[in-house]
């Protein structure tokens, strides 16, 4: 897949992104959460072993939400976070439809380009119910190899 950035709406969030990316830190993670119809989540690093923690861990760090006017729709990629706005740190989902009630309320920092077939096949892989109760959990591991950054051609 190959996602186009929006630094003019998101800069720190795209920075955080690429910094992460090109440290490796999301190399050998997985998609830990995947929502039919809504979203594929990852950027865990407890999702490199499979701990059953998977969808808690981070960098070690937060950043600052920049919520912005762009529209969450299928191919979007937006920060997860917990309740407080300011909760992000390394985990992302990727829309697989449109879920614009989350607009203005998560930080959307790009755009599917290449790859809407992989998204998708990413999107109906089986899922059980996870520890908190939500059809959500991967039946088999659904692995991210490695996150690159490549100038635009």
């Amino acid at each position: 897949m190959t996602i186009e950035f929006w630094p003019d709406v998101a800069p720190q969030t795209v920075e955080n992104f690429k910094k992460l990316a090109k440290e490796g830190f999301y190399d050998g993670t997985a998609f830990h959460r995947i929502v039919k119809g809504f979203m594929i989540q990852g950027g865990d690093p407890l999702s490199k072993k499979d701990d059953p923690m998977a969808g808690t861990g981070g960098p070690g760090y937060k950043i600052k939400a920049e919520f912005n006017d762009k529209s969450h729709v299928r191919g979007v990629i937006s920060m997860a976070r917990s309740q407080h706005p300011d909760s992000a740190g390394s985990q992302f989902f990727i829309c697989l439809a449109d879920a614009k009630f989350l607009d203005r309320q998560y930080t959307a920092f790009g755009q599917l380009t290449k790859g809407d077939d992989i998204l998708g096949k990413i999107g109906d892989a089986p899922t059980a119910v996870g520890g908190g109760g939500e059809r959500s959990k991967p039946t088999k591991r659904v692995g991210v190899e490695s996150i690159r950054i490549v100038a635009a051609t």
